[in-house]
């Protein structure tokens, strides 16, 4: 069931499913609550399913100039406040990720289990961030041209036209962005806090979803953070880029779903 509520009297849009432990899903950057359709469908059998529009994505509306970590996970929590979900297990896929552990740290209390999926726990060094001002200045000049080159990059290069149908999806659904909610998406993930402090000191339960191809998040990093929290999980998967949930549907959800039954035990 698709829904929508207020935050800063603006529209945030969601769908919740299925009965059970609840299970929410967080999108990454340029990608909204529908990357999730295919696993929503099998996990709404065990788990109450929430997947998110994060603000200015997918059908949610624009926040604030700058989406901040801390915007976003507010957002997530009004949604979960709105359901009375007092807890669940948060998956988030790249930004979806930051938004997650953002959450977990604002929110100790309401946290089961936190999966990682091609994310990290580390801010942005120096030259990432001028990589971000240096896309801020592309998506303001030519956001098409941008979006068209942005998502290929994200797969693994070498099967790259296995995915021919599912890029062109994730292009429409990133062509929906208006150039101000991309930039500030970009901003927030610029400056977002360092979360390595909140791995070594959590108890909760951590499953990471590495990528051995994935060039954003380079796995030899993901997996120095991966030895960081006392329970940690991974899998780490072979001729699969930053999509895991397009390039190894049937291990990454088997994995989410299995880890999320046992946070929920």
């Amino acid at each position: 069931m698709k829904k929508t509520i207020q935050h800063q009297n603006k529209n945030i849009v969601y769908k919740i499913s299925g009965n059970g432990p609840a299970l929410v899903l967080l999108h990454g950057f340029l990608e909204s609550k529908a990357i999730w359709d295919d696993f929503t469908e099998i996990l709404q059998n065990d788990f109450t399913v929430i997947a998110i529009d994060l603000p200015g994505h997918g059908e949610s509306e624009l926040v604030e100039g700058t989406h901040s970590m801390q915007l976003m996970a507010a957002t997530v929590r009004t949604v979960l406040k709105a359901e009375k979900i007092e807890k669940a297990v948060f998956t988030g896929h790249s930004m979806g990720g930051y938004v997650a552990l953002q959450f977990a740290a604002d929110n100790k209390e309401m946290v089961k289990g936190l999966v990682l999926f091609h994310s990290n726990a580390g801010a942005d060094s120096e030259e990432a961030k001028e990589n971000r001002r240096r896309t801020i200045n592309i998506v303001t000049q030519n956001r098409g041209g941008f979006i068209k080159q942005f998502i290929p990059d994200l797969f693994d290069q070498k099967h790259l036209e296995k995915y021919t149908v599912e890029i062109q999806k994730l292009q429409d659904i990133a062509a929906l962005m208006t150039p101000d909610a991309i930039i500030a998406a970009l901003s927030g993930m610029r400056d977002r806090p360092n979360q390595l402090q909140y791995l070594l000191l959590t108890d909760i339960p951590v499953l990471f979803i590495i990528g051995k191809q994935d060039s954003r998040m380079p796995y030899t990093q993901l997996m120095a953070q991966a030895v960081i929290p006392s329970h940690s999980e991974i899998l780490l998967l072979e001729d699969v880029g930053h999509m895991g949930f397009i390039e190894a549907p049937g291990k990454t959800l088997q994995a989410l779903k299995h880890f999320a039954m046992r946070c929920s035990e």
